[in-house]
């Protein structure tokens, strides 16, 4: 009887080890940091837009471009020294936040606007805001539309589950204006159906009406309206709860700022390693500086990302500028009375 005993004690310690053996494996999986993931896996993963020409496209060559991509860029290159280490995926307005709670994506990047529900309830933290927007109205210029009051009894297109949808029907409830809001899945829809003559009008951030209009058949024959309807800071976002990796896209994006603040750029970054000047020392990880070990990066990590990817005003000259003319205006420097500011590299 003892010695049954015996056997079934060590049987019943060998089964719970297993267990106990199975869920510190699972245990450790689940909390293993999105950093180490990253550099587990490779790649970076990052959710985008493959529909907004000028911040997120998929050209004929299935190439990914655009001003939320070159962030997007600047982080797999502070991670992982490559710029093209990097998993694009294409979300829809309905599908991105689903995609970073679940794992799916490593980093927002899609023209998403920062909102107290989207930082609370919805459980993501905000990276600095890239672009500063705000919401128009596109439509012909034979309709006789110049003014929001003239959207009486108007068909609008918009895309489905953006702030655009609800701005749309707070600021037109509040004039009194009826309208009939024709919505979309995507955001390609909602411009088919304006440029096919199903709506009248067609809303969504400006910046976007103005890439959209560059690209329709006879751009001359529409025009954006003076109002806008709202303001849509735009920002990279990560799930909350990961303080590292939240730091990393925060100092990334940060740091594109900073070398255009300083006037480091991609073509002159070489030179300025040898700078007597300690900021741009400590932005470029030179000397003695450790910021970079700091964020368990890299301490030349913004070398690499300013000489990969561009600073700030390369990066919007390079998608939006040229391509676009779209002017800085608040998406300027402070020093040049805009918006953009980062805080010490200290």
């Amino acid at each position: 009887m003892k010695k049954r005993f015996g056997i079934f004690t060590v049987f019943l310690l060998l089964v719970v080890g297993i267990i106990a053996g199975c869920s510190d494996d699972a245990s450790s999986e689940e909390s293993k940091s999105i950093l180490d993931t990253v550099k587990d896996r490779g790649k970076l993963v990052a959710g985008v837009n493959g529909e907004l020409p000028g911040f997120g496209f998929v050209g004929t060559d299935g190439q990914y471009s655009g001003f939320d991509v070159d962030f997007a860029k600047a982080i797999a290159v502070a991670v992982l020294g490559d710029a093209n280490a990097i998993e694009f995926r294409p979300l829809t307005s309905e599908e991105r936040f689903t995609a970073v709670q679940t794992g799916e994506v490593d980093v927002l990047v899609r023209n998403t606007t920062w909102t107290t529900n989207r930082d609370s309830e919805v459980g993501l933290n905000f990276a600095p805001v890239t672009f500063y927007d705000g919401q128009g109205i596109i439509v012909r210029k034979d309709s006789g539309i110049k003014s929001l009051e003239d959207l009486q009894g108007a068909r609008i297109s918009v895309e489905q589950g953006t702030t655009t949808e609800l701005n749309l029907a707070d600021v037109l409830d509040a004039n009194g204006i009826e309208y009939e809001s024709i919505v979309f899945d995507t955001q390609d829809a909602a411009v088919q159906a304006y440029e096919e003559g199903t709506a009248d009008a067609y809303t969504t951030d400006k910046s976007g009406l103005i890439a959209r209009q560059a690209n329709m058949a006879n751009p001359d024959e529409h025009i954006i309206i003076d109002e806008t309807l709202s303001k849509e800071p735009l920002a990279p976002a990560v799930i909350g709860g990961d303080d590292t990796w939240f730091d990393i896209v925060k100092w990334v994006t940060f740091a594109t700022m900073r070398a255009e603040e300083l006037g480091v750029t991609s073509e002159n970054v070489d030179e300025m390693l040898n700078s007597n000047n300690p900021e741009i020392q400590r932005l470029l990880g030179a000397g003695e500086n450790n910021l970079g070990e700091q964020l368990e990066l890299d301490n030349d990590f913004a070398y690499k990302v300013i000489k990969e990817v561009g600073n700030y005003g390369e990066i919007f000259e390079r998608n939006l500028g040229s391509v676009f003319g779209l002017e800085r205006g608040i998406n300027d420097m402070y020093t040049n009375g805009g918006l953009m500011y980062s805080p010490p590299f200290r």
